[in-house]
Parts: structure tokens; C-alpha cells; sequence
């Protein structure tokens, strides 16, 4: 598995886009390096969500990219996604592991070095750890578990550990610090101007710390 595709992991919120459509703004992501994208429209009805996720697989396809589907195998599986993203109220992973003879990715959204811990041990492949800053989107999960934190799940782990919730261009240096593998992020890109710019700026400081 390709892990440094998700250095840069984008997750959808066509309601963060500033009225632009998320279509064209996750192709200005992808055209700045985002190699990874996770649909989450969770509102959407099960057509819906199909129909736009039948568009994210074709513009992600275009580019070499990663298309991840949010807790929905029966989509992920319908327009041959990547893989999942779940967490503690989906599926177990030990269930979604079937997906994994496919080739597929299972990502588990973990809030706890606990929790992160129980999914790798279960069979996740990549861990989403966070809020590690505050976020609207992670509003429900409590207060944001900071660097240090996340700097434990990392050193916990033997998978890799993409850190979430507030992340942007400010505070990414001090995320990356933690030594995750790298940052998932929705309105540092989404609401950005130029959605383009923005993910290239935050490609370009992933990459330094690498370097």
C-alpha cells in the first residue's frame, strides 16, 4: 500500500466550498497534489451520495488519486473506490476487512490512543487521529487532544497516523512535529481561494518535513 498518497488526505464538505461546486474544487485540490479524497456527505440520501460519488471516482481516476468513501462500503464497493473511513459507530473493521482481499484501504477515525490502538489490532491500515486542534466539523468529540496526543498514537502504532481536525496552514509545521505520517484537513483547502494554491502550500511544508 502507497501510504504517502495520504500525506495530504482531503475529506469533502461541499458546505464549506464557499458556494462553489465541490466538484470543481476538488479538482483544483487534485491538480495541487492532493493524492487522497474521502467523501463525506453524510446527509446525502443513498442516490445521492452514489451519483456524487460515481463524479469523485471519475475525477479522482483522472488524476491517479485515492477516492475513500465514509462508512459506506455498499458505495465504496459500487464505484470501486479505494477503500473506507470508519469509526466507532460504523461497522467493526474485523467486518470490513473482507474489503481488504480487494485490494481496498480501511482507514478508522480514532479520538484515543485507546481507540487507535483497538483499530490497528483489529486490522485498519491507516489511522485518522484527532481533533488534534479545534474544528467545527469535530465538535461532537470532545476537546481537541493537541500534539501531544497525537505524538503518543503515533509512537503506539505500527501503522501509519494521519492527524485531523483544525489543521491549516498556520498550525501544519507543529502537527507534522507529532512524526504522523500526515494531515487530513477539510476548509484549509475547501475554503480556501485558490483551492489549488493551498494544497501545494501544504504538500510543499509535508514535504520539507520529510526532507
Amino acid at each position: 500500500m502507497q501510504t504517502t498518497d495520504f500525506n495530504l488526505y482531503l475529506i469533502t464538505d461541499r458546505f464549506q466550498t464557499c458556494g462553489r461546486p465541490l466538484e470543481q474544487v476538488v479538482r483544483q485540490a487534485l491538480c495541487g497534489g492532493v493524492k487522497a479524497v474521502q467523501l463525506r456527505e453524510k446527509d446525502l440520501s443513498t442516490l445521492e451520495l452514489y451519483r456524487l460519488a460515481v463524479e469523485m471516482r471519475r475525477l479522482t481516476a483522472d488524476y491517479g488519486a485515492r477516492l475513500i468513501i465514509n462508512d459506506r462500503m455498499d458505495i465504496a464497493q459500487a464505484v470501486g473506490a479505494d477503500g473506507v473511513q470508519i469509526g466507532v459507530n460504523s461497522l467493526p473493521v474485523a467486518v470490513v476487512r473482507s474489503m481488504r482481499r480487494q485490494g481496498k484501504v480501511i482507514l478508522y477515525s480514532a479520538h484515543s490512543v485507546d481507540e487507535a490502538e483497538c483499530a490497528e489490532a483489529d486490522g485498519a491500515d491507516i489511522v485518522t487521529f484527532g481533533p488534534v486542534y479545534h474544528t467545527p466539523s469535530k465538535a461532537g468529540y470532545g476537546a481537541p487532544s493537541g500534539v501531544i496526543k497525537l505524538s503518543d498514537a503515533v509512537r503506539a502504532l505500527n501503522i501509519p497516523v494521519i492527524a485531523l481536525g483544525g489543521i491549516n496552514q498556520r498550525n501544519v509545521s507543529d502537527a507534522l512535529s507529532a512524526g504522523c505520517q500526515g494531515i487530513a484537513v477539510i476548509s484549509a483547502i475547501l475554503s480556501a481561494a485558490d483551492p489549488r494554491d493551498a494544497a501545494a502550500s501544504l504538500l510543499k511544508k509535508i514535504e520539507e518535513r520529510a526532507s
